[in-house]
């Protein structure tokens, strides 16, 4: 008996540095983007938020602590910036949502020239932003666009005038940029979703004697649930974070009324040369979605708990 078990002790041994070597090869595989990761995003996240508590001039800079974050209490321009900022994405989102969601219900359906559809679909998010910004800017023109003269003659518009030069109007236009730059992402994503429903469910449901209306909330919804928060996250941090219409289009005019927090914070950045108070709203703007993001995420595994 004794003879066994010296026998089995050092059989065990190379065994443990299997184990070992087992538990570190998955990351060796995974260091060239784990090393990428952080030189891309933690170092210039440490970096920026190292600028939140420095004041910059022409050429030098000092620590002033929180000083940066006391001026935000008091800068009313970054109110206004806060206010358009939610209008900008609450309205963007809203619209691209619900007619992603169309779409993607109407392309779950079969009819000639789906495929074309789809291929129509998709062709603004391939559309680069800025020329995006510039159409758009060229349509609403009243001189060499048509939408101000087919407002005009709906009877929308008392004059053919251009929008984005009236600040109570000015946002419209970037946020119906948007909308049609945005579309696509729900579009597919949501179609994607649809694709994966069983197709089983819906034929039980309609031997029930359901209708389509019930079988929307009762069988697709539920199973549409979970991505649509996803999707509804990322798209909310996106279009928060995007200035490049906003920019293109008014450059945050007239008298500020299309100013987001980004177009903010590159214009305190690269205009007015405040390298440190740009970083300080860019780490405010980064805890708004942050919060943002998780209440969603905590909202989507209580879905996912119920479907």
């Amino acid at each position: 008996m004794t003879y066994a078990v010296s026998a089995i002790r050092p059989a065990g041994k190379p065994r443990k540095k299997r184990l070992s070597h087992t538990a570190i090869e998955p990351w060796l595989y995974l260091s060239p983007a784990i090393v990428l990761l952080v030189v891309v995003l933690l170092v210039p996240l440490i970096i920026g938020i190292s600028y939140s508590f420095r004041k910059f001039s022409a050429f030098r800079s000092e620590y002033v602590g929180l000083g940066q974050y006391e001026t935000m209490l008091s800068d009313q321009v970054l109110g206004q910036a806060l206010v358009n900022t939610l209008w900008w994405t609450v309205a963007s989102l809203f619209f691209q949502f619900f007619l992603g969601l169309g779409l993607a219900l109407l392309l779950d359906k079969p009819f000639v020239g789906r495929k074309l559809v789809q291929a129509v679909v998709f062709l603004p998010w391939a559309v680069p932003s800025f020329l995006s910004g510039l159409t758009w800017a060229w349509l609403f023109n009243p001189i060499i666009g048509p939408l101000p003269h087919w407002l005009f003659a709906l009877g929308l518009k008392a004059e053919p005038t251009n929008i984005l030069s009236d600040p109570a109007t000015a946002m419209w236009g970037p946020i119906i940029a948007n909308i049609w730059f945005g579309i696509p992402f729900f579009a597919i994503t949501l179609l994607a979703a649809l694709k994966s429903i069983p197709s089983e469910l819906h034929e039980a449901a309609a031997i029930d004697g359901a209708s389509p209306w019930q079988r929307f909330t009762k069988v697709t919804l539920p199973f549409l649930a979970p991505t649509i928060v996803i999707t509804v996250m990322l798209r909310t941090i996106w279009i928060a974070t995007f200035a490049d219409l906003i920019f293109v289009m008014t450059e945050g005019g007239p008298a500020g009324s299309t100013s987001t927090v980004p177009v903010y914070i590159y214009v305190s950045a690269f205009k007015s040369l405040d390298k440190g108070y740009a970083s300080a709203v860019a780490v405010l703007l980064l805890v708004l979605l942050i919060a943002y993001a998780v209440a969603l995420i905590a909202i989507r595994r209580l879905l996912v708990r119920h479907v």
